[in-house]
């Protein structure tokens, strides 16, 4: 895939994830594109790995589907061996030796990776080659992003809990949906905590950010 292809793949979309008191909270809109093309606009970005963490991708498909199954196959070893699940900052580290090992023929993604390691909330940032930032406050991905995080960098505060989080990740994404073209439709929005994973689309989603 040359450099014009790639980015073709790479700049659609709006993936974020932020740091919480109690958890993380992990998001992503629900429209794929291809080039100026909308080639679905039920794509899910937002996947489970085990109850203590989960990732968002955005890049080609098919790269994104192949880590995604990789990771999971993985985990599962490390269960058996273990007794328990990786960790979010283990999980974080294999996907990035696997992207260092292919660069020469690269995944074309980005990726987020998010959870809890015990009570301590992790999140990290991964480049198709496999550079990773661990993050401390929020992170974002895509051609939505500079919409997101300006919205994150005013609204964000340390210490924010989850409940509120999912609320500021819609709203992030919202506005990213209505100044980029690539991010659209729907969103997914995950929360996970040490009480385990809790996704929310579509109605949930809605009578989550309609309580009060």
């Amino acid at each position: 895939m040359d450099k014009n292809m790639a980015s073709k793949y790479l700049k659609g979309t709006t993936t974020l994830g932020i740091i919480c008191s109690d958890g993380v909270v992990i998001g992503a809109d629900t429209r794929s594109t291809m080039g100026d093309f909308i080639a679905s606009p039920e794509s899910r970005k937002v996947f489970k790995i085990d109850n203590n963490f989960a990732m968002t991708i955005a890049g080609a498909v098919g790269d994104c589907q192949d880590l995604i199954r990789i990771l999971k196959a993985q985990n599962e070893i490390y269960k058996m061996n273990e007794g328990h699940p990786m960790s979010p900052k283990s999980a974080n580290s294999l996907l990035s030796i696997i992207l260092q090992g292919n660069k020469m023929m690269p995944y074309w993604v980005q990726l987020i990776v998010g959870g809890v390691d015990g009570d301590e909330p992790q999140l990290y940032a991964l480049d198709p080659l496999g550079g990773s930032s661990e993050e401390k406050n929020f992170t974002v991905t895509g051609s939505g992003s500079e919409v997101a995080i300006g919205y994150l960098e005013d609204s964000y505060k340390k210490g924010i809990t989850t409940k509120d989080a999912i609320r500021t990740a819609a709203r992030a994404l919202t506005m990213a949906m209505r100044r980029n073209s690539a991010t659209g439709d729907g969103m997914i929005i995950a929360a996970i905590t040490k009480n385990g994973y809790s996704e929310y689309m579509g109605k949930d989603l809605e009578k989550v950010l309609g309580a009060k």
